[in-house]
């Protein structure tokens, strides 16, 4: 399959921030492997959106906020079962940054996300509790975007229901797999992508985007 771009398609770039890179703080195996495809696709796309995962000091999704709980356990909240992390991405810091090596000038917005203390967000455009909007389908929108071509940090999380989220809104949606790397593998990681597909969500290579 080749899929020829149009004037509507939209590269959106999940959360290639440091504190995903090799040396930090949940770091994605192989993290910084998506840079060099992203740049790449950049140079075929007019339309460029990154999002950036946002946290205060404190956030209720670092495990450190919540007493005798490790990285990686869980706890219930009030809007459903909350995987806990190591502290990152908090704002004002290093790991929070997006990375240097991206080269994509031309993008036209970056949308934050995890800013609320009190609900985590995945999604690009839905934070965690499925109520509160980023506001980024509106902005999509508005700007007559119709197809959404998802890439980025971490497939099985963030990258994943952005991609869902994105297909539910209506627009037409990839998952390009190559520029993507998840925190799971094997079995775990094809039942992130299992999801997406159930979405509505296609994937493709970047080989397969002529342009």
């Amino acid at each position: 399959m080749t899929i020829a771009l149009r004037s509507d398609d939209l590269l959106l770039v999940v959360d290639v921030q440091y504190d995903f890179l090799p040396g930090g703080s949940l770091a994605v195996t192989d993290g910084d492997q998506v840079i060099g495809p992203i740049n790449a696709l950049g140079r075929k796309f007019a339309n460029v959106v990154l999002t950036q995962d946002w946290h205060p000091k404190g956030h209720i999704s670092f495990a450190s906020s919540h007493a005798g709980k490790a990285p990686f356990e869980t706890v219930q909240l009030s809007y459903g079962t909350q995987v806990l992390w190591p502290d990152h991405c908090v704002w004002g810091t290093k790991g929070a940054e997006l990375s240097a090596a991206l080269d994509l000038p031309q993008a036209q917005l970056t949308i934050r996300k995890g800013y609320h203390p009190k609900v985590d967000s995945y999604s690009g455009l839905q934070e965690a509790d499925r109520q509160t909007k980023t506001g980024l389908a509106g902005y999509l929108k508005e700007r007559g975007i119709g197809r959404v071509f998802v890439t980025g940090l971490a497939t099985d999380f963030c990258v994943n229901w952005t991609a869902q989220d994105a297909a539910r809104a209506g627009f037409e949606t990839y998952v390009v797999t190559d520029a993507c790397r998840g925190i799971a593998s094997g079995t775990a990681l094809e039942a992130a992508y299992a999801e997406m597909e159930a979405a509505g969500v296609a994937r493709i290579t970047s080989s397969e985007i002529a342009g």
